[in-house]
């Protein structure tokens, strides 16, 4: 195997000699995910092909070439390879319909979103089966949460404080938009939303509002899903960015595009998505109503955290968003408040999220 030419010809032997082993190998690698990506770019190519000739007859070590980690690189490995060449798999939850696998590159703009969400290996954008809630995949990752810095004329608040380092370690499905009321009507049969049908014909797309936090939990129950942690919840709305506003901006006045506010809504809610999406595709994530998290309320610590699901316990629970009364300074991303957990309004709502 130390000369080039006749390392290639032991190649296209094996190819030959092998091809029935790799065609078995196909379901053990779409069970196993993608091992036989070495680059870790989600596709198999010759560049993974490179990393284990250049591992042969070694144990593979940190390159991860013992693809069928039975202590050596060899044709057992070549042959696995050889059947999982070109894009991996994608994986659709089993609770899920597929709507799209990869980001669609108008909506997710940014290349590197787009890499954190294909390095998942899991569907970007998918159906609940049972509600049809749409829902995108918001991939982990680590941001600094809180008020990085403040938007114009308009101090941090000490609820927003200290910015801390979070790392998320698991990717998370959250729905595109707020809940409407025709999806919480679906589920419970009922609408307790003040803007509803006596107010607009459009009210099925509006946000379901005027539930309490408990009211919202025999909802998630019916459903099998959940509410976003607060830190997820953070990290999906700013989408990769460090200012006040998922657009890139610190200025109030430069959310009209993508937020229903005090300054434009008309003292009501509107129908959901009709406001500009963020980096990820998510919609009303800064006004229409405010939205329930999971945690409970309290102040920040100020050391890095790691999946932080918030204070054991405490006696409100966290809004976040702003809504369509608030003016831009309640919007932003790092802007908190919290709730008696039975309190309601007709400028409160919330998102689901699920687990892949």
């Amino acid at each position: 195997m130390n000369d080039t030419a006749a390392l290639a010809v032991s190649v296209v032997m094996k190819v030959w000699i092998l091809s029935s082993m790799a065609a078995a190998s196909v379901g053990m690698l779409a069970e196993a995910g993608c091992p036989a990506d070495l680059t870790g770019d989600r596709i198999v190519n010759g560049d993974d092909l490179g990393v284990l000739l250049g591992s042969w007859g070694s144990s593979g070590g940190k390159t991860g070439a013992d693809i069928d980690a039975n202590g050596t690189v060899d044709g057992d490995d070549l042959g696995m390879l050889l059947a999982a060449w070109g894009p991996c798999p994608i994986t659709v939850p089993e609770w899920a319909t597929l709507v799209e696998a990869v980001p669609d590159p108008s909506v997710v703009v940014d290349a590197a979103l787009r890499e954190s969400i294909a390095a998942t290996g899991l569907a970007w954008r998918v159906r609940d089966t049972a509600t049809q809630v749409e829902m995108l995949l918001v991939p982990p990752g680590t941001f600094d949460m809180g008020c990085i810095s403040p938007s114009t004329g308009a101090s941090c608040f000490a609820q927003e404080l200290p910015v801390h380092a979070v790392t998320l370690t698991r990717a998370v499905y959250v729905g595109r938009y707020e809940l409407t009321q025709s999806q919480w009507m679906a589920t419970t049969g009922s609408n307790p939303s003040f803007w509803g049908p006596n107010f607009s014909s459009d009210w099925a797309n509006r946000p379901v509002e005027q539930v309490t936090f408990t009211g919202v939990q025999a909802y998630l129950a019916a459903t099998g899903m959940r509410l976003p942690t607060e830190a997820e919840w953070e990290h999906a709305c700013r989408a990769g960015t460090q200012t006040p506003f998922h657009n890139g901006s610190a200025e109030g006045s430069s959310i009209g595009p993508i937020a229903w506010h005090g300054g434009n809504s008309g003292g009501f809610t509107h129908p959901v998505g009709t406001k500009a999406g963020n980096a990820l595709g998510l919609h009303d994530m800064h006004g229409n109503v405010y939205e329930w998290v999971s945690d409970w309320y309290d102040l920040y610590p100020a050391t890095p955290q790691v999946d932080p699901t918030g204070p054991a316990t405490a006696t409100r629970r966290v809004i976040r968003g702003g809504s369509w009364i608030n003016n831009a300074t309640f919007l932003r991303s790092s802007f908190r408040n919290g709730e008696l957990p039975g309190n309601k309004g007709n400028g409160l709502g919330f998102r689901v999220a699920r687990d892949p």
